[in-house]
């Protein structure tokens, strides 16, 4: 196999500044991808593109909020400017409310699927068109656990990610005779920035390890190499399916 098979490859990433879009981000960046970052911090995403460089790629960084339809619309047309083509989609931007479904706002509740559901569709309406005609492609959405099972608290969330789930089938359906393959990654609780507030909080920590099979948090590395193994050519055959990363969580 090849060094760097993904080399000269074009990957589009949201929520690129920090987190897992930071670790998919650099992750690929390693295997020779060039790299558009978007999210809504351009100080992160300069950050994260300047670390990609080092890697000797094209790092190109893009603030928008994509649960709004101009701006991704706007986005659309900059990254035209800047790739010719995009041959892998990582939808990874999301955000959540924990409250109860009932104590939601109407604002709250749009918030969300507003992000984590529109934001996926509105991405691939305006980029999957751009990823045709080359006889690869790779869009990967992040979904959950909470695509899988649900929790107090999670209602909101939860749905998304079962919508983001049912989207991922459809497109994958949908772009067979195109040679791109659309997959889900559910990740269980990973140790991230995100996540920091949970473990260093001992009770929460212990309470989510003791439902945690492996009995660990998981890394952002582990969920990068699951994408980098999606986004080669021996995953030609995987497509329409959620990959749960989860450290047992969904077996119980």
């Amino acid at each position: 196999m090849p060094q760097q098979p993904l080399k000269n490859r074009n990957a589009l990433i949201t929520g690129a500044g920090k987190g897992l879009g930071k670790t998919f981000a650099l992750a690929l960046a390693q295997g020779g991808v060039n790299l558009g970052l978007v999210g809504r911090n351009a100080d992160t995403l300069k950050s994260v593109a300047e670390e990609a460089r080092k890697h000797g790629v094209t790092a190109e960084t893009f603030t928008a909020d994509i649960s709004r339809e101009k701006d991704v619309l706007d986005l659309e047309k900059a990254v035209a400017s800047k790739f010719q083509k995009i041959h892998i989609l990582i939808n990874n931007a999301g955000i959540n409310v924990r409250k109860n479904v009932t104590d939601f706002t109407y604002d709250e509740w749009t918030s969300v699927i507003n992000t984590n559901l529109v934001g996926a569709f509105l991405m691939c309406r305006s980029f999957v068109p751009r990823m045709k005609d080359e006889g690869y492609g790779r869009i990967i959405n992040l979904t959950s656990i909470m695509a899988h099972v649900s929790s107090t608290g999670r209602g909101v969330y939860s749905a998304t990610k079962h919508a983001v789930a049912g989207l991922t089938k459809a497109l994958a359906l949908e772009l067979v005779d195109d040679a791109i393959t659309c997959v889900a990654i559910s990740p269980g609780f990973i140790a991230t920035d995100l996540t920091a507030p949970l473990r260093a909080d001992p009770a929460k920590n212990a309470a989510l390890m003791a439902q945690t099979p492996i009995k660990r948090w998981g890394k952002p590395e582990e969920i990068a190499a699951l994408a980098l193994y999606i986004c080669s050519d021996a995953a030609a055959f995987m497509t329409g399916n959620d990959v749960l990363i989860d450290g047992g969580w969904c077996a119980q």
